[in-house]
């Protein structure tokens, strides 16, 4: 395709997609799916590096924001998203900035790609610091507006890091705190990253956040501990872990999700150390919101790892 960029390169095994039967289309396309974790996983260390600078952030008092376009930015857009309904966090923790705005999440604006004024304009609307931590996401390496966006950041004193699926040129890990470059190859239709290299994005930035929460004490085992209850799907869960982890019944489980305001974690500790609600809360702060430490202050369980 007279392009150097890893996305833009012609997949050798699907030049005939058009000729095969649907059957033989979807176990193609999921051949090449099947490449994309190994791809990721290669990446561990600099996707960890990426957590430490998040939770660093996260502990200063600052945000993690992702910049993207098309794909790339509703896949930010929906992880920050998905934050406070699973992690009990303040929307503003975790941003998710598309090129085009709100509408873009809905429908194409690919031109606001381009625009790279408004990727600078974007940082400064949200008073990005030095205290934040800004991730650009383009699987193709090149997009203007994350680019503008990205540096931008750096001039307010920003960390900033850099998402991509082609091989990333010196001058790009020079100039970010990380580079994250799971290598999936061509996609099965030229150029469409929406699919290996957007299944890679979703991956990296579940990685990414998911760590950053647990490494926060928002996770007891592999509990969702920091959950707060706004609708039956979440009582009902939330009943269920206060269950399993202290081995109460149903009723019992129900009457201390209330008597905690609805807070799974602040639940866990009020029966762990015996206390009321604003007790525990205030143990939780003391502990900078880890269950266990709060706990193990007060004499009531052994210190987390």
């Amino acid at each position: 395709m007279l392009d150097g960029r890893l996305t833009e390169q012609r997949n050798p095994r699907s030049s005939g997609i058009d000729r095969m039967s649907s059957l033989e289309i979807v176990r193609l396309i999921n051949g090449e799916d099947r490449t994309v974790a190994e791809a990721v996983g290669r990446e561990a260390e600099p996707i960890a590096r990426a957590v430490e600078l998040a939770v660093a952030a996260f502990r200063a008092g600052g945000r993690l924001i992702y910049v993207g376009a098309g794909t790339s930015g509703r896949l930010g857009v929906l992880d920050a998203a998905e934050m406070p309904p699973t992690f009990g966090t303040d929307p503003e923790i975790v941003q998710g900035v598309i090129a085009g705005g709100l509408e873009a999440l809905v429908r194409a604006q690919e031109g606001a790609e381009d625009r790279a004024q408004d990727g600078s304009r974007a940082i400064d609307e949200r008073d990005v610091g030095p205290r934040d931590f800004v991730i650009g996401i383009a699987t193709s390496g090149t997009t203007p507006y994350v680019h503008a966006a990205l540096a931008r950041a750096r001039t307010r004193g920003a960390r900033t890091g850099f998402l991509l699926c082609t091989p990333p040129a010196d001058a790009l890990r020079k100039a970010h705190d990380v580079v994250i470059a799971p290598l999936t190859g061509p996609e099965v239709i030229t150029g469409s990253t929406r699919m290996k290299a957007g299944t890679a994005t979703k991956m990296v930035l579940n990685s990414i956040t998911t760590a950053a929460m647990v490494r926060l004490g928002k996770v007891d085992g592999n509990l969702m501990v920091d959950l707060q209850v706004t609708c039956a799907k979440l009582q009902d869960r939330g009943e269920r872990i206060l269950m399993t982890t202290l081995g109460l019944g149903r009723d019992g489980a129900r009457e201390l999700l209330d008597r905690a305001g609805g807070h799974v974690k602040t639940g866990l500790v009020m029966h762990r150390l015996g206390v009321d609600a604003e007790a525990a809360r205030e143990a939780l702060a003391r502990a900078g919101g880890v269950a266990g430490a709060a706990e193990a202050e007060a004499g009531g369980a052994p210190p987390p790892p």
